[in-house]
């Protein structure tokens, strides 16, 4: 069985989809360093790119052939920057030459290599490609790969065998919450300290907050930059950014001038908001990150890029409107968060490509339920409820993006998840869990049936729901 920690769970990356964008890259990385592994890197004069199943259909509107493109080029995903990805893919462009992994250049016209196949899909997976590099007359190397969602990845050759890796070594992975709820009460741990003691079996206590805090500061300057950032959104179906206006006017226009993020924080904390304005900023931190998000915008995937705003939203909130909160009170928030998307993860999925967006929303505002419940004193089982509260109301969500990008109804259901995320846990924390009648463990399986009984034009495809519905006109790839 997979171990997981939590730092895979959260990962740092660039928009707007972690299994379309994210993935992608990461599978083009992985391909150029077994090119270099077996010392084939010099010798390959064309590399091929086949894209199957979602990746085929909706890969221009998440920027699957940009991103298999930067990840060949040697550029590091959780790393790069959106003015390097769009350098990058016009060099390639103007030159028709591909530097692979920055050493080898070879001849690339995209439209002549990369391969959309719309009406085939391999076995393992709707996020399927193969990547092939040939010599002058012969294949030197191919290698399939899956993006199983959520940024992680898996060669046909990695199936069926254990996922465990050395950076994972020691980590104790719960599979269900009624393992999390046994062990908390036999140890008397908040799931925080079960989730902290998994995490000091890879990292020292010092690397492990560190590695929050670098979370939660890329969530943080992420929404900041969206609520600072005006215009239209890439990719042709003229969306306009809505989360700086509303900042605009939640700041009844303060400082103008653009603050920095801390400065921002502040002004927020002292604007002595509303019920209604609370509820607003909860939206514009959501809108402000999935704005960026589909602007190929660094984020953090929380538990994927099209549900990257869930949470921070959530985390903002809490840490700007409740009362005492401290920066080690959010590390605790993303230790349960992370948590609760590795019990999604296992029974589960976190892929819209398997299970529509019920795994992306519908996970990430289960997650952020559970954490605000524990930070706001709640017990392992009221925040396990909270989790089950916040997923229930997801249960059957499609994946239908207009266009196949990352905006419309994307972008909107962030708001949506951290509202109820919050109100879930409100609910749980006035209920007695020894009561109720859906278990989390319940939940997360009815959850699995659902994605395998859902029809296939509702999991990322484009081709059902409001993608259907939504006439646009869109640049060809």
């Amino acid at each position: 069985m997979e171990c997981i920690s939590i730092f895979e769970i959260f990962k740092i990356g660039v928009g707007p989809s972690s299994s379309h964008t994210m993935g992608p890259w990461k599978a083009a990385e992985d391909f150029v360093q077994s090119l270099q592994k077996e010392e084939l890197l010099s010798n390959v004069a064309k590399v091929e790119i086949h894209l199957y199943g979602s990746l085929a259909k909706t890969g221009v509107g998440h920027a699957t052939d940009m991103a298999v493109q930067a990840g060949l080029s040697g550029l590091k995903v959780d790393q790069t920057q959106s003015s390097e990805i769009s350098q990058t893919i016009s060099q390639i462009a103007s030159t028709q030459t591909l530097q692979l992994k920055h050493i080898h250049s070879i001849p690339f016209q995209a439209l002549e290599c990369i391969h959309f196949h719309f009406d085939q899909q391999l076995p393992y997976h709707p996020n399927g490609m193969k990547l092939i590099a040939r010599d002058a007359k012969h294949i030197l190397y191919e290698a399939v790969y899956y993006s199983i969602g959520g940024g992680f990845i898996i060669k046909d050759s990695q199936i069926g065998e254990s996922a465990t890796n050395s950076s994972t070594q020691g980590i104790r992975t719960f599979l269900t919450a009624q393992e999390v709820l046994e062990h908390c009460a036999t140890n008397q741990q908040k799931i925080w300290e079960a989730v902290l003691k998994n995490e000091l079996q890879q990292k020292s206590e010092t690397d492990v907050y560190k590695d929050l805090h670098k979370i939660w500061r890329v969530m943080l300057e992420c929404a900041h930059k969206g609520c600072y950032t005006e215009g239209i959104l890439p990719g042709g179906l003229h969306v306009n950014r809505r989360a700086k206006d509303l900042n605009q006017k939640l700041l009844n226009h303060q400082n103008r001038q653009d603050p920095n993020v801390d400065e921002w924080l502040a002004l927020i904390q002292q604007s002595n908001p509303n019920f209604n304005q609370v509820n607003k900023w909860i939206s514009c931190f959501a809108l402000a990150i999935n704005e960026e998000n589909a602007s190929f915008g660094r984020v953090v995937t929380a538990p994927t890029n099209g549900a990257a705003g869930v949470i921070p939203a959530v985390l903002l909130y809490y840490y700007c409107f409740e009362e005492n909160v401290s920066e080690k009170d959010l590390y605790k928030f993303l230790m349960v968060a992370g948590q609760i998307g590795i019990l999604f993860k296992h029974k589960a999925t976190i892929s819209a490509a398997m299970g529509g967006c019920q795994a992306e929303i519908g996970v990430s505002s289960a997650m952020a339920a559970a954490a605000l419940t524990e930070c706001r004193g709640g017990s392992v089982a009221q925040s396990l409820m909270a989790a089950e509260i916040a997923m229930e109301h997801h249960l059957g969500m499609t994946c239908d993006p207009v266009g196949g990008l990352v905006q419309i109804p994307c972008i909107e259901r962030n708001t949506m998840g951290a509202v109820k995320a919050i109100t879930a846990s409100n609910i749980s924390l006035e209920s007695d869990p020894s009561k109720a009648k859906v278990s989390l463990d319940q939940v997360i399986q009815t959850m699995w049936e659902t994605a395998q009984d859902m029809n296939a034009k509702y999991k990322e495809t484009s081709e059902g729901g409001l993608a259907v519905q939504i006439p646009v006109n869109l640049p060809d790839c």
